[in-house]
C-alpha cells in the first residue's frame, strides 16, 4: 500500500509579541491510500491547525510533510495553492457555494481554475453529480436547495478534480441527524470506490463511521485506533 500523507515531527507555533504559542507539539503520522480517517479532538487540540497543514492551507513551523511523494513543507505559496488544486479536495461545514451559481456551475468550478475545456468541465461535473444522486438538481441554485443537497454539491465539486484526498471539516455540522448519515453514506461510497478521506469532527457517531480514529489532545496524538467497522450503525430510514 502506498502511503499518501507521511507526516514527522511536524510542530506549529504562533508568536503573540514576544510570547510563543506550541499549537502542534511534534506530530508524527502516515495514512495510506484509500484509508478513512477521523481527526477528533477537543477544542484547542491543534485539530483545526494539523487539517489546515494537511490541506496545505498552512504551512508547519518544523518537521516534514510529504504528501502524494511530494515534500510541502517548505513549498512557496503559490506551489501549496497548486497542489491544493490538484490534490486535495475540500468539503467544509459551511458548503462554501457560490449563490449566483447553479450545482453544475459550482462544480465545475476546480476544473475552470484547472483550464479544462467547457464541454469536459461540464461532462465531468454532471458525472459527480450523479455520483451524489444529485444529477436531477443539476440546474438550481443553492437557494433553490436544502442543506443536505448543498453540501452533497460541495462533495460532488471536491471530487471533481479526481483528488488524491477528500479532507472534509466537520462536513455534517450543519446538517440534522438524518441527513448528516445521508451524507456520511456518501463518504462511504466515495471511500468504497478507491478515495482517500480524511474527515475532522468532534461527534463521535460521526467519527464511528471512519475505519480509523485519530484523537488529538494538547498538540500531540493522543491515540490512534482502528475502528471495527461492521459496528457502524447503518442508517435504516
Amino acid at each position: 500500500m502506498h502511503g499518501i500523507i507521511h507526516l514527522e515531527d511536524i510542530r506549529k507555533n504562533y508568536y503573540m509579541g514576544k510570547q510563543v504559542i506550541e499549537v502542534l507539539k511534534g506530530v508524527s503520522l502516515d495514512i495510506l491510500k484509500n484509508e478513512y480517517v477521523a481527526l477528533m479532538g477537543p477544542s484547542g487540540s491543534g485539530k483545526s491547525t494539523l487539517m489546515n497543514i494537511l490541506g496545505c492551507l498552512d504551512t508547519p513551523t518544523g518537521g516534514t510533510y510529504v504528501l502524494n511523494g511530494k515534500d510541502v513543507s517548505r513549498t512557496t505559496d503559490n506551489d501549496l495553492a497548486e497542489v491544493r488544486n490538484k490534490e486535495i479536495g475540500f468539503v467544509f461545514q459551511q458548503f462554501n457555494l457560490l449563490p449566483r451559481l447553479t450545482a453544475l456551475e459550482n462544480v465545475a468550478l476546480p476544473l475552470v481554475y484547472a483550464g479544462v475545456p467547457k464541454k469536459q468541465r461540464l461532462e465531468r461535473a454532471l458525472h459527480v453529480l450523479e455520483m451524489v444522486s444529485l444529477a436531477d438538481r443539476a440546474h438550481h441554485k443553492p437557494n433553490e436547495m436544502s442543506g443536505g443537497q448543498n453540501q452533497r454539491v460541495a462533495i460532488a465539486r471536491a471530487l471533481v478534480n479526481d483528488p488524491a484526498m477528500i479532507l472534509a471539516d466537520e462536513p455534517t455540522g450543519n446538517l440534522d441527524t438524518k441527513t448528516s448519515y445521508e451524507i456520511m453514506d456518501i463518504f462511504g461510497k466515495i471511500h468504497s470506490t478507491g478515495n482517500t478521506v480524511v474527515l475532522v469532527t468532534h461527534e463521535e457517531d460521526i467519527a464511528n463511521h471512519a475505519h480509523r480514529v485519530i484523537r488529538l489532545r494538547d498538540g500531540v496524538i493522543e491515540s490512534d485506533r482502528r475502528n471495527e467497522v461492521s459496528s457502524i450503525p447503518q442508517n435504516t430510514h
